[in-house]
C-alpha cells in the first residue's frame, strides 16, 4: 500500500496517534477518539423527516479534564491543512483555543486565542506541543497564576 492512498482512519492510528503519545499526551485520560457533539440538524421536506450528518470531532484534548486541543484529521490525498475550516468550526462550537489539522505528514496549527506571534503555521510529526506547553499557553492567554490555574 502506498503511503499516499492511507485513509482517514489509517492516518490516525499510524501517525497521529503516535505524534500525540510521543509528545507526552496520555492515551488514556488526554486523548478522545470521534467525538460526537451534534445529532444532526433536521430536515423537514413535507411529512418526510430525516437527520442531516451528525458532527464528530476526530480528536479532543484534555489537559486537568478541560478540552485545549482539537485535531481535524484527513487522508493522504488532502494537504496538510485542508480539514482547518472544517475543525475552526468545530472548535467554535465547544469553545477550543487550540486546533490542529493533520493528514499525517504534519500538522497545521492554528491559535484561536491570537496570542501566538503567527496565528497559523505548519508543524512536523514530532513538533507536536506537549500538554504541559499547551497549558502553560493557556495559562498565559487567560491570565492565571499558577495557584489560579491549580482551582
Amino acid at each position: 500500500m502506498s503511503r499516499n492512498n492511507l485513509s482517514e482512519r489509517d492516518v490516525c492510528t499510524k501517525f497521529i496517534a503516535p505524534a500525540l503519545t510521543a509528545a507526552g499526551w496520555d492515551i488514556q485520560t488526554q486523548i478522545r477518539e470521534e467525538v460526537g457533539f451534534t445529532k444532526g440538524r433536521i430536515i423537514v421536506r413535507g411529512r418526510l423527516v430525516t437527520r442531516g450528518k451528525a458532527k464528530r470531532a476526530d480528536y479532543l484534548l484534555y489537559y486537568k479534564h478541560l478540552p485545549l486541543a482539537l485535531i481535524e484529521a484527513k487522508d493522504q490525498s488532502h494537504a496538510v491543512g485542508d480539514g482547518m475550516q472544517q475543525a475552526l468550526g468545530y472548535a467554535e462550537t465547544l469553545d477550543i483555543p487550540y486546533v490542529f489539522s493533520s493528514n499525517g505528514k504534519g500538522f497545521q496549527f492554528h491559535d484561536r486565542t491570537g496570542a501566538s506571534p503567527t496565528l497559523e503555521q505548519t508543524l512536523l510529526l514530532d513538533e507536536f506541543p506537549s500538554p504541559e506547553d499547551l497549558w502553560q499557553r493557556y495559562q498565559t492567554w487567560k491570565g492565571l497564576a499558577p495557584a489560579q490555574a491549580e482551582v
